[in-house]
C-alpha cells in the first residue's frame, strides 16, 4: 500500500496512546513522517510556527491530524476553536480525525458540527480502520 500522507500529527495527552499509535501508523504505511504532541496547545503552536517559516516548512504542515478530545489545559474541542483562527492554507491542508476513548454521544454530536473533522474514530486504531481510512 503506498503512502497516503507525508506527514501525520498525533494530539493525545497520553504518551502510550501516542507511541502505540505511532506504531499502527508506521504498520499501515500511512505516512512518511509521524509528529507526536502530548497536548493540544503545544500542537497549536508548533502549526503556527510551521506556517510562519519559510516554504520548505510549509512542506511540514501535517496532512492529517489525529487529535484525542479528553486532554488537560486544552481539550480537542478548544484545539479545534484555535484551529479555526489558522490562515486558511493551513486548515484546508489539514484533515481532522478525532480519535478518543469518549462514548459520549454530545462528543460525536460536537464533531460533526466541524467543518474541520472529517471522521470520528474510538481508540484503540487499529490496522482494519487505518487500511479503511477514507478522509
Amino acid at each position: 500500500m503506498p503512502v497516503r500522507y507525508n506527514t501525520i500529527m498525533l494530539i493525545d495527552d497520553n504518551e502510550i496512546d501516542n507511541l502505540i499509535n505511532q506504531k499502527m501508523l508506521e504498520a499501515a504505511q500511512l505516512g512518511q513522517r509521524i509528529l507526536t504532541h502530548s497536548g493540544a496547545r503545544a500542537a497549536i503552536e508548533s502549526l503556527k510556527n510551521l506556517e510562519k517559516l519559510s516554504t520548505e516548512a510549509i512542506s511540514l504542515i501535517p496532512d492529517i491530524i489525529f487529535l484525542d478530545i479528553d486532554m488537560p489545559l486544552m481539550d480537542g474541542f478548544q484545539f479545534l476553536e484555535e484551529f479555526e483562527k489558522m490562515p486558511e492554507k493551513v486548515r484546508d491542508h489539514i484533515k481532522i480525525v478525532m480519535l478518543t476513548s469518549s462514548l459520549n454521544p454530545q462528543d460525536l454530536s460536537k464533531a460533526k458540527k466541524s467543518q474541520y473533522v472529517r471522521k470520528y474514530i474510538n481508540k484503540p486504531l487499529s490496522l482494519d480502520v487505518l487500511n479503511k481510512l477514507d478522509v
